[in-house]
């Protein structure tokens, strides 16, 4: 029976207990000064939500409880170091970031990165040279990445200082990810894996492995993606001696903020414990789980098919593909009106997340899933507007650099006049907030014609302003 520690957490609930009267932030005192319209539903957390007195430690200058959180983390996840942090995997993408790259380094970034990645690129007035994963009929999206992409792209670029992984894609679809890094420290680089969606993959079979598992030196990970942390909370992990630690420190101070959340802490203290004593038995319920979720879905699928797994998948993932006729985000909102919320969907595209844990009983979700048919047969008036699949060049540069772009003032022009332009604002769809077109592009006129039809489906974006048109150079 492994032993079920949480010290930061067993710590706040012990100064809780020890009614303590406090003269120190924040202002709602432990939850009694707070509006009482909230206050019955907030009280619990707000009995936790702590500050740096003595004995609850210093996220900024761990030593004690947080320390030793962090160190039992490490062991779980087979890193050397664990950070714990609190502005999201943001933080940790763009600490990482600048903790490897400086002005001017080459840095071979994976095309379909999260937007955080390029706004660390940017932060560090790095150049990146972007690599296209192959398009894989299988998923319909660029998922998969093989060693011989990356020795192509690094002997194109010789110069390069980092390479950038993004594992697995949102989707959770993974690539065979030790040989990859293989493959980057061969050529004596640090790897940075933003792997927001692989928290629990340290679980082991049957999920992919884990980019720690494959030696990455940079992990991070949002554990409230897919592991029972609160919003914001993630881990970023160190792993060998590429990298500077004093720097990444450094940059995780001035990235995340001083008054930390100890809520947050204590979700990511908790987290680890729930992951590290999830046991065979658990998994084979969670998969009899998936298997009945997945077989409810298929008994209404005649607008959609269940994709199916291999063992490159998270099985956590549940892909609904769009079938002729209908849209991604027309199935999505169909089944929002049933109070089926799914994760993000796509012009041709539905995700769902199925949780660690069996959390619902299989006969609602059927009886919500048969309320949702009659609906779906009326939805088909955006099917027709087809979204083309965008030839990206296998490696690219920018071709404007951050420094340059930073002496230029951007114009807004109608999508109409935007081919052949620079982008002077990444545009991109959120969910799952992979750039279509990066800041710094030269656009093409392919891409223009993508983002006028997500446009006309009814897809969203990070800037509103996007349905009229876009900031150029």
């Amino acid at each position: 029976m492994k032993e079920r520690k949480a010290p930061l957490y067993d710590r706040l609930i012990q100064h809780q207990k020890e009614e303590p009267i406090s003269f120190h932030v924040p202002g709602h005192k432990f939850g009694d000064i707070f509006p009482a319209e909230g206050k019955e539903t907030f009280q619990h957390i707000l009995s936790i939500d702590a500050t740096e007195v003595e004995g609850l430690d210093d996220l900024h200058a761990a030593e004690e409880v947080i320390k030793e959180a962090q160190y039992l983390a490490s062991r779980f996840f087979g890193a050397e170091d664990t950070y714990f942090l609190v502005n999201g995997s943001t933080s940790g993408n763009i600490a990482a970031i600048l903790a490897v790259c400086r002005p001017g380094d080459e840095v071979l970034v994976q095309r379909n990165c999260h937007k955080s990645v390029l706004h660390g690129l940017e932060l560090a007035g790095a150049k990146p040279v972007f690599f296209t994963p192959e398009y894989e009929t299988r998923t319909h999206r660029y998922s998969l990445i093989h060693k011989e992409l990356i020795d192509e792209a690094l002997e194109q670029y010789p110069n390069t200082v980092a390479v950038i992984l993004t594992y697995p894609d949102y989707f959770g679809r993974a690539y065979p990810i030790k040989e990859v890094v293989q493959a980057i420290h061969h050529h004596g680089l640090p790897v940075i894996v933003d792997e927001a969606h692989g928290v629990h993959f340290s679980l082991g079979s049957p999920f992919p492995v884990s980019s720690l598992n494959a030696d990455a030196d940079l992990v991070i990970q949002s554990a409230h993606k897919t592991a029972p942390a609160m919003t914001m909370a993630s881990y970023l992990h160190r792993k060998g001696s590429r990298i500077d630690t004093s720097r990444l420190a450094y940059y995780l101070q001035m990235l995340q903020s001083s008054s930390p959340s100890y809520p947050l802490m204590a979700s990511l203290d908790l987290a680890r414990l729930f992951l590290s004593t999830f046991t065979e038995s658990d998994k084979e319920s969670l998969l009899s789980y998936i298997t009945a979720v997945r077989e409810a879905f298929k008994e209404t699928d005649y607008l959609y098919e269940v994709l199916a797994v291999d063992e490159m998948d998270d099985p956590l993932k549940i892909t609904l593909k769009a079938k002729e006729g209908y849209t991604g985000f027309q199935i999505a909102e169909q089944l929002e009106s049933a109070g089926i919320y799914p994760e993000l969907a796509t012009s041709s595209q539905v995700l769902l997340v199925a949780g660690l844990i069996p959390n619902l009983e299989i006969e609602t979700l059927k009886k919500r899933l048969r309320g949702v048919n009659w609906r779906l047969k009326s939805c088909g008036e955006h099917g027709t507007i087809k979204i083309e699949i965008l030839n990206y060049p296998k490696v690219q540069s920018l071709a404007v650099s951050y420094q340059e772009m930073q002496q230029e003032t951007p114009e807004f022009v109608n999508w109409s006049h935007a081919v052949g332009r620079i982008c002077a604002e990444s545009v991109i769809p959120y969910p799952p907030g992979i750039p279509l077109i990066v800041k710094g592009e030269r656009m093409t006129e392919e891409q223009v014609r993508s983002v006028q039809a997500l446009n006309k489906q009814g897809a969203s974006f990070h800037n509103t302003a996007i349905k009229q048109g876009t900031w150029v150079f």
